[in-house]
């Protein structure tokens, strides 16, 4: 069998390998951009398939692919194709996209792959030949019918966007806000210090501690939804420049309206075609709420990390579970690996943030963004960084983490910001230099308060209780 097999274009003629689904004009991307060697993201390639099996949907019940045009189709050949699509959107041909990220800027290379795959797929569900020279399904007359990579293409990101926002980011948020929750409220007696600029400050509870980090993943999901609703315009009915040339008026709304069915997430058209062609702001919108999100988890993984540190000369006031032996020269050291994995998950988010943003602003000009494959590449690596981390970082940290309330309740008695609440009774100044003497000569301030009888036993009781500290006194 021939290792390789010869396919046409406008171009001429390319070599494309023997039993590839994919024809000429993918192969020549394959070979003009040997670049990354990164593809096209799974996501992207499956939204892609649901994009031209809704786009074959609205051309079916509009009467186009078998109306009076060049090369009508037949109802089988019509459903031949549907179901290719289908079947791309599934993933079962993510093989047979080979083409770099890098590549044409506006993805007019994958959107031909994904046309010439379902094309030769759907030729073969007929029983056809799908190397013919002469297509009974055409990549371009019936697949791309109505549109152009202008406005499928950033469609496609839109729609694997959403969904991977919806299906996986939003899910795991919620798992550790779930997680979050529970510790505040199993936590709510555990007493401990403050600390504001890394130095000791007046007492909280633990509970409250994280019923603060709870709070941070309830408003990440919010975001999460505020991102899936900057992308819910789609530019599908647009064509080439905004204008709609060579599609029904009705096309792009029913698009729409079959991906918002199948995919579960309310996508609708978009309000000014020429707007959606040309722009990614919301895009850029959408990832500036997943670098928001980055920053919370950044932060939330960080500060246990801090109250983590020890286990003998660090806070020490939660345990994080030990996961792998942390040295290779200090025996039975063990590190918070968990949450440097989440650190530099985030950070490497807030960095493609910057890239997204350059993109939208700079790679558009006139109708067109040319950085879309880029794009649409690092939101859904954005996505699938967040998820994943998150659900690890759950799973392997969370799940095991425990209180340690001696820890806790030392730091409580030690702490010079004991000394805030005496306030009301002896006044800044004077506190002030309780607080100093107590440190100077190593001792806690009740029992400085009780060698100077600062204040009756029962009075400096009641002004010192910790627990009293951690809720507004009327």
């Amino acid at each position: 069998m021939a290792e390789f097999r010869t396919e046409r274009d406008s171009m001429g003629d390319v070599q494309v390998p023997a039993q590839a689904y994919y024809g000429a004009q993918t192969q020549r991307a394959v070979e003009n951009f040997p670049i990354s060697g990164w593809t096209l993201p799974p996501e992207l390639i499956q939204a892609m398939g649901l994009v031209k099996y809704a786009c074959g949907v609205a051309n079916r019940d509009l009467g186009k692919l078998t109306g009076t045009g060049k090369n009508p189709l037949s109802d089988k050949q019509v459903e031949a194709m549907l179901a290719s699509a289908k079947e791309v959107a599934a993933g079962n041909y993510n093989d047979q996209f080979p083409i770099d990220v890098f590549q044409t800027g506006s993805g007019t290379s994958s959107n031909m792959n994904c046309n010439e795959v379902i094309a030769n797929r759907a030729i073969e569900i007929m029983k056809g030949d799908r190397f013919a020279a002469e297509k009974q399904i055409h990549p371009n007359d019936h697949v791309n019918m109505g549109q152009s990579t202008n406005d499928t293409f950033p469609t496609a990101i839109h729609v694997a966007v959403g969904m991977s926002i919806r299906n996986h980011l939003i899910p795991a948020l919620k798992k550790f806000a779930v997680s979050l929750s529970d510790k505040a409220v199993a936590w709510d007696k555990i007493i401990k210090i403050g600390r504001t600029h890394l130095a000791d400050a007046t007492p909280l509870r633990l509970g409250q501690e994280f019923g603060g980090f709870a709070r941070q993943l309830e408003l990440s999901i919010d975001r999460a939804e505020r991102a899936i609703e900057a992308i819910l315009e789609l530019p599908v009915g647009g064509t080439a420049v905004g204008s709609g040339i060579n599609t029904h008026p009705e096309f792009g709304g029913r698009v729409a309206e079959e991906l918002a069915k199948e995919s579960g997430v309310p996508f609708v058209e978009a309000a000014n075609h020429f707007e959606a062609n040309a722009q990614r702001d919301g895009l850029v919108e959408c990832h500036g709420q997943l670098k928001t999100i980055a920053s919370t988890l950044f932060n939330v993984a960080n500060n246990i990390r801090w109250l983590g540190a020890g286990p003998r000369c660090g806070y020490y006031e939660v345990k994080i579970p030990d996961r792998q032996p942390g040295s290779s020269i200090m025996p039975g050291k063990v590190n918070p690996v968990m949450c440097e994995s989440m650190l530099q998950v985030t950070a490497r988010v807030m960095g493609n943030d910057q890239a997204i943003a350059i993109s939208g602003s700079s790679g558009g000009q006139f109708q067109l963004n040319i950085m879309m494959p880029m794009m649409g590449q690092t939101t859904l690596e954005s996505i699938m960084l967040l998820s994943k981390a998150t659900d690890a970082f759950v799973e392997f940290c969370m799940d095991g983490l425990e209180p340690n309330e001696e820890a806790c309740n030392d730091a409580v008695e030690k702490s010079l910001s004991m000394v805030t609440s005496l306030n009301p009774y002896i006044g800044y100044e004077k506190a002030s230099a309780l607080a100093k003497e107590a440190f100077k000569t190593n001792k806690t301030i009740r029992e400085l308060c009780t060698e100077q009888n600062i204040l009756p036993p029962e009075q400096l009781e009641e002004a010192l209780d910790p627990f009293s500290m951690t809720e507004p006194q009327a």
